[in-house]
């Protein structure tokens, strides 16, 4: 049975907090030069141990199992980086861990699928999105845990907005990219309910918009002319009703960026601190560089960094 959709509390996330603390790594928020009086951080979530946000969402995830449903081993849907969070959890548990990933993923998160001990079903893009809309996949066993729509999933990512509040207070926007919805929903949960002020913004790239174009439409709808990129990692086909609501609740407004947008955001971060961002990591800042009225500091959340370097060395010199 799916749990109803209810507002992430800020003591949920607390919770996870210290449930993941020996897990999760603290990430760094560090100040990117762009020159002129813009103040702009990146929290770099390309750190964790799996280069990757969701490390947070799927170890709060796995560990607030009961042991009876972690017996029978978990599985989840993955474009790659929610896969490698529930692996890494899963492993952590000494359990089984089946993924549902699809099959244009890069390479390198495929492979660390695999070394973090998950067995892999490869499956098109819509056939796994169909799969995250109905949290079912036919043949699969175990327990679900659903790489966005998940309670303790997203207050797993929340974790993040604490660490943004007390590492800089005085934050005014927060950018965040958009896939399912879960990290926006999970971060901005915890801003909002420390600094209610603060603009809470989504990033989406042109060629997978559903959240702007849902908020166009005045509901959650399926994007028309959804097209694979290379941001693999964000930008989903639709948004469904629950992320819609869970979205609403928090998040202020969403920027779409062309994909040049995002390859000069990946350069940027590579010149100027030496940072690999994959194409969904760098769609935060590629926001925040397209709109110079947005009030700072703001707080560019670098979601990842799982990309195979020829591709990385391909987009960034293009």
């Amino acid at each position: 049975m799916i749990e109803p959709v209810r507002p992430i509390a800020l003591a949920d996330i607390e919770d996870a907090r210290k449930r993941i603390s020996a897990t999760v790594l603290r990430t760094p928020l560090v100040k990117l030069d762009v020159g002129g009086n813009r103040e702009i951080y990146l929290k770099l979530e390309n750190l964790q141990p799996t280069n990757a946000y969701k490390i947070r969402g799927g170890a709060n995830a796995v560990a607030r199992l009961s042991d009876e449903e972690r017996s029978r081993g978990v599985w989840t849907i993955s474009a790659g980086n929610a896969g490698q969070g529930v692996a890494y959890a899963a492993r952590e548990f000494g359990v089984l861990c089946s993924v549902v990933a699809i099959e244009t993923a890069p390479q390198t998160k495929l492979d660390r699928m695999r070394a973090l001990g998950a067995e892999i079903v490869p499956v098109s893009y819509e056939q796994a999105w169909v799969a995250a809309e109905s949290h079912s996949f036919e043949g699969m066993h175990g327990t679900f845990v659903h790489p966005f729509d998940n309670h303790d999933f997203i207050a797993g990512h929340g974790t993040m907005g604490l660490e943004i509040v007390e590492d800089l207070p005085e934050v005014r926007t927060l950018i965040a990219a958009i896939g399912g919805g879960g990290l926006i929903t999970g971060v901005g949960s915890a801003v909002k309910a420390l600094r209610p002020e603060v603009r809470v913004i989504g990033a989406e790239p042109e060629t997978a918009a559903p959240y702007a174009y849902s908020l166009e439409h005045g509901g959650p709808q399926r994007f028309p002319d959804w097209q694979a990129s290379f941001v693999d990692g964000a930008g989903g086909k639709s948004v469904t009703e629950r992320m819609w609501q869970r979205m609403q609740a928090v998040v202020d407004g969403t920027i779409t960026v062309t994909l040049d947008q995002v390859r000069d955001a990946m350069r940027l971060m590579a010149e100027k601190a030496r940072v690999v961002a994959e194409g969904a990591g760098a769609l935060a800042l590629a926001a925040a560089l397209s709109d110079e009225t947005l009030e700072g500091p703001i707080v560019c959340i670098v979601s990842g960094g799982n990309i195979d370097l020829d591709k990385f060395a391909e987009l960034v010199t293009a």
